[in-house]
């Protein structure tokens, strides 16, 4: 595997990517509403390609707020069907939060299954009102350099 970050001219390829594992109605769902005219943080967006330059994973990050807090929205995050199950998401997700760490980043949320993320110590975040329809026990939280996330509570917006 390939990672590198992402690159304008890596958009399409992308975004291909994502209607293949989530399909065009993904644009329907609540976190796209965060995401909306508003530009992912460059520095945490990653594409995985083979040996071939073949792209086959993907991940962003978002700039959000919680209250006032800023904070990040892990998302998405996307393996080709034809690769899933090699552990290219968890080796992805793992490079970019200790990234999302060094650049003094303190926490961050996504909307999935808890028991897929709570390996890399997600939990469900109880205090957020995130943009509906969103069920509440799937909007995670983690903390990242030792922040203490149990005090943030609020509406989750755009940054």
């Amino acid at each position: 595997m390939i990672l590198q970050k992402e690159q304008s001219t890596d958009y399409w390829e992308i975004e291909n990517l994502y209607d293949i594992c989530f399909t065009y109605t993904r644009l329907s769902l609540s976190s796209y509403r965060l995401r909306e005219n508003v530009k992912p943080i460059f520095d945490l967006c990653f594409v995985a390609r083979d040996e071939t330059k073949n792209l086959f994973a993907a991940i962003r990050y978002w700039p959000i707020k919680i209250g006032n807090h800023p904070a990040l929205l892990l998302g998405p995050i996307a393996v080709h069907p034809t690769r899933q199950g090699e552990g290219h998401a968890r080796y992805i997700i793992n490079h970019s939060i200790k990234k999302a760490e060094l650049l003094g980043w303190e926490a961050v949320i996504l909307v999935g299954d808890l028991s897929y993320y709570k390996q890399f110590n997600f939990k469900i975040a109880r205090n957020l009102n995130f943009p509906q329809p969103t069920n509440n026990k799937r909007i995670l939280i983690k903390s990242l350099n030792h922040f203490n996330t149990d005090g943030l509570k609020g509406t989750v917006n755009k940054y």
